[in-house]
């Protein structure tokens, strides 16, 4: 540790709580997510870069939604780790902070992602010939950018602080203090009003302007009409589900918390509702990537490309010499030698015609 036991000391926390959610729920969530989560997000990339590369704006925020979600999923490996080892942190207080920043990036970048996701799909339905400028590659890149620089910066205010201290069985505690520090409040008040609240009202007031318009639309097909409200429905539940609790139990010990009694019975329902945060990780991929129209297609060009590199040379040569007239550079051909005939057989056609 880099820490002297002197600066351990001064952030000993004289709370004696039952730990045991730690070592029997949260490893089995953080391994569940890191399996699926894993995969599932680099899946998801792969379909974002699909997005940016047919110039959809779209593609800019889920990328960034992606990379997020895949920065938090790498840090699970060292959560695991911790909660198996009775909340003892066995590495240094720089990579507890940084664990603890990728915990807390997933979730505000994650819900700035969802907003900017949300507006862009309302300024699409309720205002498609309007707003094009904020509906760019351009303007996607700068807002991502600045959600990124802002992120950063609040939590390089927020982690000047000392994250690591000793429990009463003297083990160090990573990015966990009972009762909460006064430093705190202020903290958890800002991140529930500007990282929770303002954006669940965007939310609410986007999706509602979409509804309304899809209900009242007689244009738009009932299959496009139900694609589009199962993606406003599921963002819904997924925002309230994974990041609701949490911040409502977070302002609870904010306003609360003032002893250890307290904190002692808040611990488990505290917890859990941080584990359903890292359901967002899982939430995301499935959200965007299968709720969209175009992922079917995408995912058929992805096997499609897994089963010709899997195919060995011996078989592709055969194929072509077996079938040369089915080649594409064969096709065009016979195309283009009958497009001429017709035209040769219009222009014959139209001098008999001037000549009678």
């Amino acid at each position: 540790m880099e820490n002297s036991s002197e600066d351990l000391m001064d952030n000993t926390l004289n709370c004696t709580i039952n730990h045991d959610i730690h070592q029997t729920v949260s490893p089995v969530v953080y391994i569940l997510v890191f399996i699926i989560g894993l995969p599932a997000n680099c899946l998801s990339l792969y379909y974002a870069y699909l997005q940016v590369k047919a110039k959809n704006e779209l593609g800019i925020y889920l990328c960034n939604l992606t990379i997020a979600d895949l920065l938090y999923v790498f840090s699970l490996p060292f959560w695991i780790q911790y909660v198996l080892q009775h909340d003892n942190w066995t590495y240094d207080e720089l990579l507890c902070k940084i664990c603890g920043i990728l915990l807390y990036e997933n979730i505000y970048i994650s819900v700035a992602f969802l907003c900017c996701i949300s507006i862009d799909r309302y300024l699409a339905v309720v205002y498609p010939f309007h707003f094009h400028q904020f509906r760019t590659m351009k303007a996607a890149t700068v807002v991502s950018i600045v959600i990124w620089a802002k992120e950063i910066l609040t939590c390089w205010l927020v982690f000047t602080h000392g994250e690591v201290s000793k429990d009463s069985e003297s083990h160090v505690v990573c990015f966990e203090h009972y009762p909460i520090k006064n430093w705190e409040h202020n903290i958890n008040f800002y991140r529930f009003a500007a990282g929770f609240f303002f954006p669940f009202l965007l939310l609410i007031f986007s999706y509602y302007g979409i509804l309304r318009v899809v209900r009242k639309s007689h244009g738009t097909q009932k299959k496009k009409k139900v694609q589009i409200k199962r993606l406003v429905s599921s963002t819904m539940v997924i925002f309230i589900v994974c990041f609701g609790p949490y911040h409502v139990l977070l302002l609870t010990r904010s306003l609360f918390e003032t002893s250890c009694d307290f904190a002692g019975r808040i611990f488990n329902v505290y917890h859990i509702s941080l584990l359903l945060t890292t359901f967002n990780c899982v939430a995301d991929p499935i959200l965007y990537c299968f709720s969209s129209e175009n992922t079917y297609q995408d995912f058929a060009k992805i096997r499609n490309t897994c089963s010709k590199r899997l195919k060995c040379r011996k078989t592709e040569t055969e194929t072509k010499e077996s079938y040369p007239m089915s080649t594409p550079e064969t096709v065009k051909k016979l195309r283009g030698q009958a497009d001429v005939d017709s035209e040769f057989l219009s222009k014959v056609q139209v001098a008999h015609e001037m000549q009678e």
